[in-house]
């Protein structure tokens, strides 16, 4: 059998999972991958994509509070961001802020944030610089579910072995 011919085969929730993607529209064209290739790869791994919602807001720096909102209302399980965040100088303290903010909310409210905000070294704004970060936020949006669907399985196993005194 060769590889490409092998069915991947994910675990199945006990319950159903709702999450929220929290996408900046600043450069919208280059971060949109990230959600498709993201509600793709969760949808395949037994989270059903009507529970998978999309949110815009302007830029990576209003992220941190819509989060904390979407948390708040236990409507999610978890909360992904997606943003692309230019660095000139002074745009690494919006994508530390960014991250900090998103750990914050994660701890304070027991719900999973996860990140694809993305803060390049060198982005050039070219036909070849954007199809570089666009293929690389396709990249990040695979790569953020794989880490949201485990983490969550993770949680849902935990949770089950804490409310059965095993833990």
């Amino acid at each position: 059998m060769t590889e490409a011919s092998q069915t991947v085969s994910h675990p199945v929730f006990a319950k159903p999972q709702r999450v929220a993607f929290v996408q900046s529209s600043w450069h919208r064209d280059i971060v949109s991958p990230c959600w498709e290739s993201f509600h793709a790869e969760l949808a395949a791994r037994n989270v059903d994509a009507s529970q998978i919602d999309l949110f815009e807001v302007p830029g990576s720096f209003e992220i941190p509070l819509h989060v904390q909102v979407l948390a708040k209302t236990r409507r999610y399980t978890a909360i992904v961001a997606a943003g692309l965040v230019v660095d000139h100088g002074v745009h690494s303290y919006v994508a530390d802020t960014v991250i900090r903010a998103l750990m914050d909310v994660q701890l304070r409210t027991e719900i999973p944030v996860f990140s694809a905000v993305v803060t390049p070294n060198d982005f050039r704004e070219t036909d070849e610089g954007v199809a570089f970060f666009r293929k690389h936020f396709a990249q990040k949006g695979t790569e953020v579910a794989a880490a949201c669907a485990e983490t969550l399985f993770s949680l849902e196993r935990l949770r089950g072995q804490v409310a059965a005194g095993i833990v």
